[in-house]
Formats: structure tokens, C-alpha cells, sequence
């Protein structure tokens, strides 16, 4: 695209494509929003890292940094899953500017250029970026919270169905199917694009610093029906990234088998707290409530049609 077609940057600010020395600098600029608008730092260098070496992430291409007048960076957004999703933000002392116009434009463009129908992002409810993609007409697409079950308090373990066995998903194997049983799992939602599985990878167990620990199988008759891969972050949450159970073994206690297990897994690691975020595509948040869990934060994820006029 070219840039006389996007709206026009605060005077003497540049924009050019992200590359990899320039994660520090997103880290923060992410890191700080999120702070702001939330009121709590979830994001850590080993997300970017692996949201960066999925094979389907062209830096070149895919993403857009802005810089202000003294070269340091101050904004940046990547569109992925085939141009439906958006990453974006301005750090909170660079608002007011005029960058957050260019992000959209620029993200709405690319995902235009690669065949998207949707471009979607997830916000803070409440939250300036949630004000501010309003104005720009996006509508609801769904609604996620996270939740965290408070320090010092467990899931009880849930046995296991005869002929069902919980073990470590430390095979090939066992990594390429538990990564079928998500995206099937997944898949279910509407309008959804499936990932391939170095995509998924990843950002799962070739995040940096993956352990076998960190995904958790259910196996029933030697193959795998339940998957919950677990990461523990540097602020001592065990946070369980993905959960999914196969639609034909539900309804039995698979799910909080896998919850029990994940959160007990990364307390021995050194977690101090569990964590987990759903959205109202899965309908498991009265599950997650029911087990002691308690919502800490709501997201809404606002998506336009494209093209835009």
C-alpha cells in the first residue's frame, strides 16, 4: 500500500515495518498500554518472540511501527489469522497525536490486500481504545474475561472416567494431535480461520522457554481427546493459555480434570496464582466461576467489515 492513501502522521513522525531488534521497544509500548487501560501487564518479551517466528508473520509486511521526532517508537500494529485479527497501540504518552487514525487505516488496508471480509481487535471494555474504535463504528463481536483463581485456593480434582489416562504431551506425537483437538475445538466459533500447526506451535510449545510440563493431554483408548497447554509468566501466574476438549467426550469431567491438573502442574513450577481467559463463544464462564474462580478483567473484541468506505 502506499502511504499517500493513509491518513497523514503528526509532523515529523515516520512509520516503517517492525524488525526484530525493535521488540523491547513494542514490549513497552505494548506493556504501558495495557497498564493503562487495564490497569494490569499481562504481555511478556516470549509472547512477541513467538507471535513473530509463526511462519505465517511477514515483519515486512505484517506490521508497522511509528516513530516520533527524536527516532524512538511509539506505536506499532501487526495484522495476522489471514488479516482478521489486529495487534495495535499507542503508548499512552503518545495519544492525542493523530497515530491511532494511521494504525487502523494502515491495519484495514493490509487485511483488505490479503482477502480478509472482517478485521477484529480486542480491547479493555471501557478503555480509551474501546472508546475510540467505537467512534470508528466497530461493533461487538464478543465479550472475554479473565478470570484468576485467588492465591491460596484450589480446583478440586475431578477423577477421571474409567479408560480415561491425563499424561504429559512430550511426543511429536502427542503435540500434533492435542493441536488437532484445539483447532477442531476452536473451530466451532463462527467465522473463525483455523491456524496451521507451526503457526500454533509457536506460541505454544516452541514458545521460548517451553517445557513438556506446560501441555497436558487426556487420552482415552491411546488417543488424545483433551489438550490444555499452561504458561507461566514472570509474575508468578500459571496461566492456562488454550483448553479444549474433543465435542464427542464433553460432559464428563474432562475440562476440569484438565483445569485441576494445569493449575496444580504450575504451582509445583513455582506459580503463585492461576489464570485463564474465556470468551461468550465458549459458554464455560459459569464453569470456571463455579470452581472458585473470579473475573478480574473484561475484554470486547470489535470487529468492522471490510472493505471500508
Amino acid at each position: 500500500m502506499t502511504s499517500d492513501l493513509l491518513p497523514p502522521l503528526p509532523e515529523g513522525h515516520t512509520a516503517r515495518p517492525v524488525v526484530p531488534t525493535d521488540l523491547d521497544a513494542v514490549l513497552r509500548v505494548h506493556g504501558d498500554s495495557e497498564v493503562e487501560d487495564s490497569g494490569h501487564l499481562a504481555i511478556e518479551p516470549e509472547d512477541i518472540a513467538g507471535d513473530w517466528a509463526r511462519p505465517s508473520m511477514d515483519l515486512a509486511r505484517d506490521t508497522v511501527a511509528v516513530l516520533d521526532t527524536e527516532g524512538v517508537l511509539v506505536a506499532s500494529a501487526e495484522v495476522s489469522r489471514g488479516g482478521t485479527h489486529r495487534d495495535a497501540a499507542v503508548h499512552p504518552k503518545a495519544r492525542g497525536r493523530g497515530i491511532g487514525p494511521y494504525l487502523v487505516a494502515w491495519s484495514e488496508a493490509r487485511a483488505a490486500e490479503l482477502g480478509a471480509a472482517t478485521l477484529g481487535q480486542s480491547v479493555p471494555e471501557g478503555s480509551s481504545p474501546h472508546r475510540f474504535l467505537e467512534g470508528l463504528r466497530y461493533t461487538v463481536g464478543h465479550t472475554s474475561w479473565v478470570l484468576e483463581l485467588p492465591e491460596g485456593r484450589e480446583v478440586a480434582p475431578r477423577p477421571l472416567p474409567p479408560g480415561y489416562a491425563l499424561e504429559t504431551g512430550d511426543t511429536d506425537e502427542r503435540e500434533r494431535v492435542a493441536y488437532e483437538v484445539i483447532q477442531d475445538a476452536f473451530d466451532e466459533w463462527e467465522g473463525r480461520v483455523r491456524e496451521p500447526f507451526e503457526d500454533w506451535a509457536a506460541t505454544t510449545v516452541r514458545r521460548p522457554g517451553a517445557q513438556p510440563w506446560q501441555l497436558r493431554v487426556v487420552e482415552h483408548e491411546g488417543a488424545v481427546v483433551g489438550a490444555a497447554f499452561t504458561i507461566l509468566d514472570s509474575q508468578g501466574s500459571g496461566y492456562v493459555h488454550q483448553l479444549a476438549v474433543e465435542r464427542s467426550h464433553r460432559g464428563r469431567g474432562l475440562a476440569q480434570a484438565l483445569l485441576s491438573d494445569a493449575f496444580a502442574r504450575a504451582r509445583a513450577e513455582g506459580a503463585r496464582r492461576s489464570e485463564l481467559s474465556t470468551d461468550s463463544r465458549t459458554g464455560a464462564l459459569d464453569l470456571y466461576l463455579k470452581v472458585g474462580m473470579e473475573v478480574t478483567q473484561v475484554w470486547m473484541h470489535l470487529v468492522a467489515a471490510l472493505p471500508r468506505g
